[in-house]
Order: C-alpha cells, then sequence, then structure tokens
C-alpha cells in the first residue's frame, strides 16, 4: 500500500501508520443550528478518529452535511463527510468536492444514497448522474490530476482521503468483490463496511479480501453498532440490505435484563476480537441516536485513546 498522504487528516495518517482505528457515525438533525452537531458528537470526542456525517440518510432532509461537517472540524472533532450522488448532478458534485476541501475536510465517503421513495418526499427527483464508482473517479482525478473531466485546471487541487461503502458476506468459493474492486480501481482509498454481528463472517470476509490482495490497496474497517433491543436488531437484520445479525446476537439480546447494556457489551466484544483481525484495520460504529452508547462502547472495550 502507498505510503504518500492524499490528505492532511488524522484518520489517513493513522491508518497508515498501521494503527487500529475507530470511526462512528451521527446524523445532523432538521435545524438550522449547526452546534447541535457539535453537542450530539460531543461524546465521541477523544474516543474516535473520525465520524462520518451522513448525507440525506433515509432519503430525509437534514442540516447540510457540508455545514455540520465544518462545524464539527471546528470543535476539534474530525469528520468523514458523505457525498451521495442520488441528490447532485455532476457540476454540483464537482464544487462540493472543491467546497470539502476549501474547509479543510480531510476525507469524503461516497455512497448512492437511500431510494427516494423511502423518505419523506417521494416526489422528489434521483439525479444519479453518476454512480458511487464514478464519484469516486472524478473526486480522485481532481485531487491527484488537479484537473476536471473538461481538462480544466484546479488550482490547488483538493486534498481529500476518498471512501466507500462495502458489504460483507461469508465468501463462497471463487468468490470475487466485483463492485469493491471496481470501486478500489477508480482511486478509492478505504472502505467502510455495513453492519456485521457475526466475528467469523467478518474474519472469513476479511480473509478473502487479504487473499485477493485488496488489504494492501485499501483500508478495511468492519461495521457494528451497540445494539439497543432485540426488536432493533432485528429490523435491521431486515430492513438494511447487507447487514447481518445473528440469530443468537438476537436471542442474547432477547434474554438480558438490560438489552441497551447488552448491545455494549455485543459492540465491545466484537472490538476487541476484530482488532485481533488480520485484515482488519478498524471499525465503523452506527447507530440512530447512538453517540453516548458508541462512546460507551469503546470505553468498555478498551481501545486506547490517541
Amino acid at each position: 500500500m502507498t505510503t504518500s498522504h492524499k490528505s492532511s487528516g488524522r484518520l489517513e495518517h493513522l491508518l497508515r501508520s498501521g494503527r487500529f482505528v475507530v470511526t462512528a457515525e451521527t446524523t445532523p438533525p432538521l435545524t438550522a443550528d449547526a452546534y447541535q452537531v457539535v453537542d450530539r458528537v460531543a461524546p465521541l470526542k477523544g474516543l474516535v478518529d473520525a465520524v462520518n456525517v451522513t448525507d440525506g440518510a433515509g432519503a430525509r432532509a437534514h442540516l447540510s452535511s457540508l455545514a455540520a461537517a465544518t462545524r464539527m472540524l471546528q470543535a476539534g472533532i474530525e469528520p468523514v463527510l458523505q457525498f451521495t450522488t442520488r441528490d447532485r448532478n455532476t457540476l454540483a458534485l464537482e464544487r462540493e468536492v472543491l467546497g470539502a476541501a476549501a474547509f479543510n475536510i480531510p476525507n469524503m465517503l461516497v455512497i448512492g444514497g437511500d431510494p427516494i421513495e423511502r423518505g419523506d418526499a417521494p416526489e422528489a427527483t434521483a439525479i444519479n448522474d453518476l454512480d458511487s464508482k464514478g464519484l469516486v473517479g472524478l473526486a480522485t482525478l481532481m485531487r491527484d490530476q488537479a484537473r476536471l473531466p473538461s481538462g480544466r485546471e484546479i488550482t490547488p487541487p483538493p486534498r481529500l482521503f476518498v471512501g466507500v461503502a462495502d458489504t460483507p458476506v461469508d465468501p463462497p468459493a471463487g468468490w470475487r468483490p466485483h463492485g469493491l474492486s471496481a470501486k478500489i480501481e477508480a482511486g478509492a482509498d478505504f472502505v467502510q463496511t455495513q453492519f456485521c454481528f457475526d466475528i467469523g463472517i467478518c474474519r472469513r470476509y476479511a480473509a478473502a479480501l487479504a487473499d485477493l490482495g485488496i488489504t494492501r490497496r485499501v483500508f478495511v474497517l468492519m461495521g457494528i453498532g451497540p445494539l439497543a433491543s432485540a426488536r432493533q436488531a432485528t429490523w435491521i437484520r431486515d430492513n438494511l440490505p447487507g447487514s447481518i445479525v445473528p440469530d443468537a446476537v438476537i436471542r442474547r439480546l432477547e434474554g438480558a435484563a438490560d438489552p441497551k447494556a447488552e448491545g455494549r457489551a455485543i459492540c465491545a466484544e466484537l472490538m476487541q476480537a476484530l482488532r485481533a483481525t488480520p485484515g482488519v484495520a478498524g471499525v465503523h460504529l452506527m447507530g440512530p441516536r447512538a453517540e453516548n452508547d458508541i462512546a460507551r462502547a469503546i470505553t468498555a472495550a478498551g481501545i486506547p485513546e490517541g
């Protein structure tokens, strides 16, 4: 894996140094006050290496992700700014990549976005000029070649560490991650996965990626989180495509006297196991309004600060 740095961010620096990293996720609220986001993620400061700021999650409006990420950076919390390809045409995406870099946001994560019809404005129009691979290619072209696809020169070019999402699987014989490979060929630097609460599948997935040489080209962060209840775990399994929640985890939550505490314990155990898993560079912790529980799970796992 190349040692040249694409950004000035802490997340990239730590990953390239070989340290196991922890990222988390927050969704901006429906507000015009960006400081509400800073308050929401405050429990994570000093415990995580970066916080993803979602972009139109659930196909619903909220405070601008760029505004939220900028306020977080000013408060000393490194953001990973998510970009959905659903809502913007190519011209808008080019401007927003430059805007993120202009505010010194060091990281971006490219995703397609949830279907419009799932949100509260189903009459809206999905744009999708580019898919996620296309936006990765655009952002890395702007960064590495200092130009737009039209040939216009960018002075200075953006400095961004570019991530993509992936869905972990229990790889069968002969498995090839064609979608992920295409995004890596387009220039992706790191990967954050959908939820996987099965450590066996996590290990087999990471081993398969390593065997294919993928973990030498990108950093892989496995997606987990502090489940709040068996009901939530079941909903995630049934409604978030690609999420892996074993029946054993659901039964454990069902039998717990304090399901939230049990969910944090499960998350902490998975963090410890994943830290010892070859090919896994870190974890990405997710959950709705789960910032406090994420912080408590990290502390329980004994993941070192700094």
